[in-house]
């Protein structure tokens, strides 16, 4: 179903490829299971080990943009990290007349789904984001896909903001196809240059908004619960969202 027909407060993402995983989510939860289906990065997840390559940063705010499939569970990630002072989900990759949620979702307008994030450099190093991007946000082996999302829309991906992220990320991912830490080569792309385009309001701190929509408890409630558990020291005691009031 189109997003147009649906209440701007819950849109409809994914509901077809959602519908196979709802009954199995619903039937691990009544039977007191601590597992979830369809969230290929929680079998991905761990503690990766820290950049051989560091950043060197300005100790003033900076900023990069991530993509690892549905922007909600990323978003949730980043505004669950310590240093961070805003993460906003949007689309990266394509031009500004096209980034809207029902152009993208066609996966033909090059975008991917992505997240801004803005941070203090002097908490949080971009090599400590890329870290935690890598160790629990998503899948990086997944090609053109994340957990049930299939498409380029849906990539994952980093978008530099200048030449020293560039260099880092690029370091960052030889480090961890060196150390053979996945089943499979590192997939995530590095494309620079790209603009951002911030996405609807309805998409903005959509976890901390649902935590019950059906997409959230399948694929990316773990993320965040990973993310305090492997890295408890970068964790922020609570998220920072975009709007005021998650309620």
């Amino acid at each position: 179903m189109s997003p147009v027909n649906k209440p701007a407060t819950v849109p409809p993402h994914r509901t077809r490829r959602n519908a196979a995983l709802v009954g199995g989510v619903l039937t691990l939860l009544g039977l007191g299971l601590s597992m979830t289906v369809g969230a290929g990065a929680e079998e991905a997840s761990r503690r990766l080990p820290a950049a051989a390559t560091p950043s060197r940063e300005p100790a003033r705010l900076q900023s990069a943009v991530f993509a690892g499939g549905c922007f909600w569970g990323v978003q949730g990630v980043f505004q669950s990290v310590r240093g961070v002072s805003e993460a906003v989900s949007g689309y990266a990759g394509g031009d500004e007349a096209s980034a809207n949620y029902q152009a993208v979702s066609s996966g033909r307008t090059r975008h991917a789904e992505a997240v801004r994030v803005t941070y203090d450099p002097r908490v949080v190093s971009y090599d400590t984001l890329l870290r935690v991007f890598f160790s629990v946000a998503l899948d990086p082996t997944q090609v053109d896909r994340q957990g049930p999302d299939h498409g380029p829309q849906y990539r994952s991906a980093l978008f530099p903001a200048n030449a020293e992220q560039g260099s880092v990320a690029r370091a960052y991912i030889a480090q961890l196809d060196a150390a053979k830490v996945y089943g499979a080569p590192v997939a995530t792309r590095i494309e620079p240059g790209a603009a951002f385009y911030p996405a609807e309001a309805y998409h903005q701190d959509f976890m901390a908004r649902h935590p019950a929509h059906p997409y959230i408890v399948a694929n990316d409630a773990a993320k965040v619960r990973d993310l305090k558990r492997f890295f408890p020291e970068f964790t922020a005691p609570a998220p920072v969202l975009v709007g005021r009031d998650p309620a």
